[in-house]
């Protein structure tokens, strides 16, 4: 059978530069190095990551895994040549979903695609990976990176995760909360992954360019504060689920104060939320302001300043606020569970501490 050569440059010539994303990869082999963690040393280059669950020290443990992007958070960020955050944005989105389980996130795997690999927007983004894994203490243990002119136009990319954690049986969260139980609320980094679409309306209509000062704070550019990486809860809440008065966790993203409580409540109970009781950012009351919405809105739409959410033991409250503040989070008491008809909700009241 003849063989017909393929020119050297063929695949190169139609948008896909074989060479070039292979010397990415050893550089992306270099940045997952820092992030070995024990069951995992991190190298890249195969066909599949491997983890061993043996050095981890796990008895009985269960998988818990979370998939997630960054939204069109990427598109401002793109625009504002903003890029070295988005990495712990994709990582953060995952984990924080993870340690919501009670789970120790093992590892991650990232997916990034784009028209024409840019090394140097490649590096920037996958090294916000590794510092985002480094905090979370899991290991990027492998990835793909496509490039797939015609699917993306010059200069678009999209990025999207997962990440696997383990916890051991028993310890496996949300344990049933009952009435009583009181709320506490973590500081948020700013809107974090979610809300970009109504950020990026907001902008355009007010003709705010991402550079421009801040409106509600002139000493910062719009990009500086609304492009803050997604805050990583995962020490903090790992520490507080070892307390045994801490019933469950709720990771604040997309649906905000509204819709996330409710997905770790059981049936007839109620998270009743003190509006008042925590500052609101000034970011978040300009974007309601911005967009006319009322409080209820804009905490459905944005976090409100309250990332990660924690129900807990009355007695065991001031307890656990305090292995919260000790592990570097601002806490706020925010509100308390009472019973209801019906499935699990929200509801805001007038009023600051509960």
């Amino acid at each position: 059978m003849t063989q017909v050569p393929c020119p050297r440059d063929a695949y190169a010539d139609a948008g896909v530069d074989i060479d070039r994303a292979n010397a990415l990869v050893r550089t992306f082999a270099r940045l997952a190095r820092t992030t070995a963690r024990p069951g995992a040393d991190a190298a890249l280059g195969g066909f599949g990551g491997v983890f061993d669950l043996r050095p981890c020290g796990f008895r009985d443990p269960l998988l818990v895994a979370s998939t997630d992007g960054v939204g069109t958070k990427l598109l401002l960020a793109r625009a504002a040549g903003r890029l070295d955050g988005l990495g712990i944005d994709l990582v953060a989105m995952c984990v924080n979903d993870v340690v919501v389980q009670g789970a120790e996130p093992l590892f991650f795997l990232d997916y990034y695609a784009t028209g024409r690999l840019v090394r140097e927007e490649a590096e920037r983004l996958v090294a916000g990976m590794a510092r985002g894994c480094r905090e979370a203490g899991c290991a990027l243990l492998g990835g793909e990176t496509a490039e797939m002119p015609g699917a993306y136009r010059e200069g678009e990319f999209d990025l999207a995760g997962f990440a696997v954690g383990a916890v051991e049986r028993e310890r496996l969260l949300p344990r049933p909360v009952p009435a009583g139980a009181r709320i506490l609320g973590l500081a948020s980094s700013g809107p974090h992954a979610n809300g970009f679409s109504l950020i990026r309306k907001v902008l355009r209509e007010a003709g705010l360019a991402p550079d421009d000062p801040a409106p509600f704070a002139p000493e910062a550019s719009l990009a500086e504060l609304l492009l803050e990486p997604t805050r990583i809860y995962v020490k903090s809440c790992l520490a507080a689920a070892r307390h045994p008065g801490l019933w469950a966790f709720a990771h604040i993203t997309g649906g905000g104060l509204v819709d996330n409580p409710p997905r770790v409540l059981p049936h007839g109970r109620l998270a009743r939320i003190h509006c008042g009781s925590w500052p609101i950012p000034p970011l978040f009351r300009w974007l309601a302001e911005a967009a006319r919405l009322e409080l209820a809105q804009m905490l459905r739409i944005f976090n409100g300043g309250i990332g990660m959410i924690a129900f807990v033991d009355p007695a065991a409250s001031g307890e656990i606020r305090a292995i919260f503040e000790a592990a570097g989070e601002t806490v706020w008491e925010i509100g308390e569970v009472v019973d209801t008809q019906g499935p699990a909700r929200v509801e805001f009241v007038e009023g600051g501490r509960p």
